[in-house]
């Protein structure tokens, strides 16, 4: 359980790091622009996060499942 916790973090963290880098190297400005001018990529964003949180969740309960089977 803790190595799954420790996972967890370094997977939010590298995620984080990845985003942040992202934001700085724009190759063609105005790509960017027409989806920030439709306010589409909160959209995009939004569905991406719920996306990655519903794998996770997923990940997590079958986690759990499979510990108690393996105690049986």
């Amino acid at each position: 359980m803790n190595n799954l916790k420790k996972g967890f973090l370094f997977f939010v963290f590298a995620c984080i790091q990845v985003i942040a880098n992202a934001q700085t190297i724009v190759a063609d400005p105005n790509a960017n622009d027409l989806m920030r001018s439709n306010g589409r990529i909160f959209l995009v964003m939004t569905i991406v996060v719920f996306i990655v949180a519903g794998l996770l969740v997923y990940v997590y309960s079958l986690d759990r499942k499979i510990s108690k089977l393996e105690k049986k």
